[in-house]
């Protein structure tokens, strides 16, 4: 089983416009859905539709149409009530695949709540395999959050402890990764700027452009402890870097609708790979599988096992330089 954790879950309407959006004017839709959001939801759904048990802990009341949207599409979860509507984000698409973003920054946590979700982790925890937190804090918490949550749920459940992902950014991600952070992911997904925010660089484009650079920097992270980096580079594929070596992996071109979620589908097809037991490369094919096939599809919605095409996937591997 894997638990993941949204602390910051949401409500997601994707509008398509018939032509490139312009600001100031009034456009017509051609299109739009509405879908259970935030980053963590995203990988319990597209896990659940591939058939791999998942259950995702998340702040929210049960009538919450955040909830009743997941319980239509058969998707276990472990809510905590908080008494107010989760956040609601709008995506705007354009017809080349541009994507724009409005996201609300969603109700605060209070201390209490956050360890409600501290307990339904613990309580869930010795059954899972994969313990995954992703996507942005909300207010109320201190940035380090996922840090001491998964400080804690080690702490409670020792060599029972679930295999720990993250996925977020900005200073959750800095405070999960410090030196002295109790427990380091076993995977860590950053795109090339976060990679080159994390090491305190300024050449995001350059890694998202160079798979080269960008598995020469993650090996700066697996050095530091971290068991895995898996870093999405958009068009360019994704690295990944462990302790035993390096990949680069590229999907053959493929249509672009939207962008949003493919990072969710990359880790996902990563943790679907694992369950099986995979070596680390074919992690990586089956996460740039899915990554690619969350792109070709709209809106935010997610890919299952039978949408992706791994056999479409070039998997290489990264002769690094020697570290400096």
């Amino acid at each position: 089983m894997i638990i993941t954790v949204t602390l910051n879950p949401s409500v997601d309407r994707t509008v398509d416009l018939t032509a490139p959006l312009q600001r100031g004017r009034v456009q017509r839709a051609c299109a739009t859905r509405q879908d259970p959001g935030g980053k963590g939801v995203n990988i319990s759904r597209a896990l659940s539709a591939s058939g791999v048990e998942t259950v995702a802990v998340a702040p929210g009341d049960s009538a919450d149409p955040l909830f009743t949207a997941l319980d239509a599409a058969g998707v276990r979860y472990d809510n905590v009530p908080i008494g107010v509507p989760v956040r609601s984000n709008i995506t705007v698409t354009e017809p080349d695949g541009t994507t724009t973003k409005l996201n609300e920054p969603g109700p605060e946590l209070d201390e209490h709540t956050v360890e409600r979700i501290v307990e339904r982790i613990v309580r869930r925890g010795a059954r899972a395999s994969w313990l995954v937190f992703a996507g942005s804090v909300p207010p109320g918490p201190a940035p380090d959050v996922y840090a001491v949550i998964a400080a804690r749920v080690r702490g409670a459940l020792g060599a029972a402890a679930p295999s720990y992902a993250l996925d977020t950014s900005g200073a959750p991600l800095h405070e999960a990764l410090a030196p002295g952070a109790a427990v380091l992911p076993d995977v860590v997904k950053p795109n090339g700027h976060e990679l080159a925010q994390l090491l305190g660089r300024t050449d995001g484009d350059a890694l998202e452009a160079d798979p080269l650079a960008a598995g020469s920097a993650a090996r700066d992270l697996v050095a530091r402890g971290v068991g895995a980096v898996l870093c999405t580079l958009g068009g360019s594929g994704a690295v990944l870097v462990t302790p035993e070596g390096a990949w680069h992996a590229v999907h053959e071109p493929v249509t672009v609708r939207s962008t949003v979620g493919a990072g969710d589908s990359a880790l996902t097809g990563y943790l679907v790979a694992a369950e099986r037991g995979d070596a680390p490369e074919e992690r990586l094919r089956h996460a740039v599988a899915h990554g690619s096939a969350a792109a070709s599809l709209p809106g935010t919605q997610m890919p299952t096992v039978a949408d992706t095409t791994p056999e479409a996937v070039r998997v290489t591997e990264l002769r690094l330089p020697p570290a400096p």
